[in-house]
């Protein structure tokens, strides 16, 4: 294998960092439970309603899916009030990442982004020859005016994480749709919502809106986080039918697996297990904030299902101290933030657990 040269885009790819998953840790230490928060995973579940669609789902996996998703496809199209020929189903939102920048991104074209993001923005974009721009960003938000001047007649896609990930911060609405409407129609303009149903009431624009006034918007979401059917890997893209079926070109057939369009259309239906979660998410991220704070720490401003917290020395000394007790965080350097901890909100019992443990993990002087 030595000898076999890869594509030379691959030079610069870094792999998704992925250590061993938290159950090798329970297995080690022997710990009767262990805590989730580190993958931004919905700690009350799923809907019952998917869940009991998709063990239906389990009688028939001998057979390969409906290709054409047709029960989700008119699921979205109700939830939304949009056509279908407006959705693109992918394996996660990330593969509809992937498929757009498969379909649109020639070598050579450019693609703005903020600096400390969705790694798999700018993982996609040299995959195909592209050239990622990346923006800092200001107080943990994107700059959108810093992006717009790195918008060029080289620019032909343009990410914003809204809220963020990792930091947790949104753009202001209005804002966004200046910066929207001041993008050329050419460009690309891809908005990632996956955490959009934590976001406050009335902070953020409607879709639905957006994509009436502009071609070139697309907005993506996941089933990944509120819905939590993160195990079943399905999300999708709302854009111009124009741009949908490009995507259709590059699209692997049965890309979604049959229990998870089936869960996927069950939960959009369940609107009272995304309203409960997304109260009781409210409640403990101000909490958790809150607790923070009153240690000393400075936690970024979150609309999402986790908090963005920066430390003063290794994050990964914290993360791997918080390990050793069975709770699992996200430790960061990124540029701009060289010691973070990204966590996710889990119960109350659990939030309480970990604010225990960073506490004695700050009161050892390492922070």
């Amino acid at each position: 294998m030595a000898t076999i040269k890869p594509r030379d885009e691959l030079a610069s790819v870094i792999p998704y960092p992925l250590g061993p998953p938290p159950e090798t840790k329970q297995k080690e230490l022997g710990f009767s439970r262990i805590i989730r928060m580190a993958d931004n995973e919905n700690p009350y579940g799923a809907s019952p309603l998917a869940l009991e669609v998709a063990k239906r789902e389990l009688d028939a996996i001998s057979c390969y899916p409906d290709g054409t998703y047709s029960r989700l496809y008119k699921a979205l199209s109700n939830f939304h009030g949009l056509p279908e020929g407006y959705f693109t189903v992918g394996n996660g939102s990330d593969e509809v990442i992937r498929l757009l920048t498969r379909a649109f991104i020639s070598r050579g074209d450019e693609a703005v982004m903020a600096s400390c993001t969705f790694p798999r923005y700018k993982t996609n974009v040299l995959i195909e020859g592209g050239v990622p721009v990346e923006v800092p960003l200001v107080n943990g938000s994107h700059d959108l005016e810093g992006m717009m001047s790195r918008v060029c007649g080289r620019t032909k896609m343009v990410f914003v994480c809204n809220p963020n990930n990792p930091t947790g911060t949104i753009v202001d609405k209005d804002a966004l749709v200046q910066f929207i409407s001041r993008v050329p129609e050419n460009v690309l303009v891809v908005i990632d919502e996956a955490y959009v149903e934590y976001v406050s009431p009335g902070a953020m624009n409607d879709a639905k809106t957006i994509l009436g006034r502009h071609q070139n918007v697309v907005i993506l979401r996941t089933f990944s986080k509120i819905h939590g059917l993160a195990g079943l890997r399905i999300g999708y893209g709302m854009m111009d039918p124009g741009i949908s079926g490009q995507l259709q070109k590059v699209r692997d057939v049965f890309n979604v697996n049959r229990a998870g369009a089936a869960a996927a259309a069950a939960s959009l239906s369940d609107t009272a297990f995304v309203t409960s979660s997304s109260g009781k998410n409210r409640e403990e991220r101000e909490y958790v904030a809150n607790c923070l704070a009153g240690m000393g720490f400075t936690v970024l401003p979150s609309e999402a299902n986790f908090l963005f917290v920066l430390l003063k020395e290794s994050a990964f000394a914290a993360e791997a101290s918080l390990a050793g007790k069975g709770i699992f965080v996200k430790g960061i350097s990124a540029p701009g933030y060289p010691n973070a901890l990204r966590v996710a909100l889990g119960c109350r019992e659990d939030n309480v657990l970990f604010l225990d443990a960073i506490r004695t993990f700050a009161a050892e002087g390492v922070v």
